[in-house]
C-alpha cells in the first residue's frame, strides 16, 4: 500500500513537471521524433519529471509483487486527485464542472473495484501464458498507434474545434496498459535466488520487448499530447484506460479469479461499467483556445 501511494506521488509529480517543461518549449511533433528528443533532453525540468516517472515505475514493480492487479489499479487511480491539485497549483489549469464530476465518478468506480477485493480469497498471479499475453497486447498496441494517428489527422483540419485530449488519452492509455501488463510480468521474475536463471527467463519472455516498444512510442506520443492538451484532462483519461485495461485483461491473463460472492462480483462489474461510461461521456473538445506558445504548427496551418 505504501509503495502504491509513493508511486502515485511520483507519477503525478512527473507528469506535471513534464507538462510545465513542454509549455515553455517550441512545438513538438511525433513526425520529428529526433527533434522532439533533443528538445526535451535539453530541459532540466523535463529530465526531473522523467526521473520522477522512472522512480514511480520502480515503485510499481514492488506493488505488483504484493497486491492483486485490480487492487493496485484502484490505488493508482486515486492519484488523480493529487494530479488535479498539482496541475491547478503549478500549471494554472482549471477543470470544468463536468470534468470534475467525471473524475469524481471515476474515483467512485475504482473505489467500487477496490471494495470488491478480499484479502483472504484474492491471490497475486505470478505468470501468464505467452500466447495469451501477445494476443492481448499486440492488437492493443496497433489500436493505440492507429487511434493516435487518426486524432492527429483530424486535428490538422483548419476549422476543427481544439481537442480536449480524450482521443490522445485513450491512445496513450492503451500503450501504457500494455506497459503495465509488461511491468506485472517483469515483477514475477524478481528474485534474490538464481538471479542468472531469472534473468535468462525474463529475456526469453515478451515483457522486456513490450516495455521497450511502449517506452519509446509512449514517450513520443505522450509528450506531443501533453504539450497541446491540458494535463488535468488527458492524464485522467489515460490513467482510466490504463487501469481498466490492466485490471480487466491483466486479471484474466495472470489468473487472478473474479469474486464468487454476488456482492463483490456486482461491485467489480458495476465499477468497470461506470468507469467506461464516464470515459465515453467526457467532452471531446476544449472550449478554450490554446496558448500561442504551445499550439503546434500542425494545428494552426491548413
Amino acid at each position: 500500500m505504501a509503495a502504491a501511494l509513493i508511486a502515485n506521488l511520483l507519477y503525478s509529480t512527473g507528469f506535471v513537471l513534464e507538462k510545465r517543461a513542454l509549455t515553455a518549449m517550441p512545438s513538438v511533433s511525433v513526425r520529428k521524433p529526433g527533434r522532439l528528443l533533443r528538445q526535451v533532453l535539453g530541459s532540466w525540468l523535463w529530465i526531473g519529471g522523467s526521473l520522477s516517472l522512472a522512480a514511480g515505475f520502480a515503485a510499481q514493480l514492488a506493488v505488483y509483487r504484493t497486491l492483486p492487479i485490480a487492487a493496485a489499479q484502484g490505488i493508482f487511480v486515486s492519484g488523480l486527485v493529487l494530479l488535479l491539485l498539482l496541475s491547478s497549483v503549478l500549471l494554472g489549469e482549471r477543470t470544468t464542472g463536468r470534468e470534475r464530476y467525471a473524475v469524481a465518478a471515476i474515483l467512485l468506480a475504482l473505489l467500487m473495484v477496490v471494495l470488491s477485493l478480499s484479502e483472504d480469497s484474492d491471490t497475486v498471479g505470478r505468470g501468464a501464458p505467452v500466447a495469451l499475453i501477445l494476443t492481448v497486447c499486440l492488437p492493443s498496441l496497433a489500436a493505440g498507434v492507429w487511434l493516435y494517428g487518426s486524432a492527429e489527422r483530424r486535428a490538422r483540419h483548419r476549422h476543427r474545434m481544439p481537442t480536449a485530449g480524450v482521443e490522445y488519452g485513450v491512445a496513450v492509455g492503451l500503450l501504457y496498459g500494455v506497459s503495465s501488463l509488461a511491468i506485472k510480468g517483469v515483477s514475477s521474475y524478481l528474485t534474490t535466488e538464481d538471479i542468472g536463471g531469472a534473468l535468462g527467463g525474463l529475456l526469453r519472455s515478451p515483457y522486456p520487448y513490450l516495455l521497450l516498444f511502449t517506452g519509446a512510442f509512449g514517450l513520443i506520443m505522450s509528450q506531443a499530447a501533453l504539450q497541446r492538451c491540458r494535463a488535468s484532462l488527458i492524464v485522467p483519461v489515460c490513467t482510466t484506460v490504463t487501469s481498466l485495461f490492466t485490471a480487466v485483461l491483466g486479471t484474466l491473463a495472470f489468473g487472478e479469479a473474479l469474486p464468487h460472492e454476488p456482492v463483490r462480483l456486482t461491485l467489480r462489474i458495476a465499477g468497470t461499467v461506470l468507469a467506461v461510461s464516464v470515459l465515453v461521456a467526457m467532452p471531446k473538445h476544449d472550449g478554450t483556445t490554446p496558448r500561442p506558445s504551445t499550439a503546434p504548427k500542425e494545428l494552426t496551418s491548413g
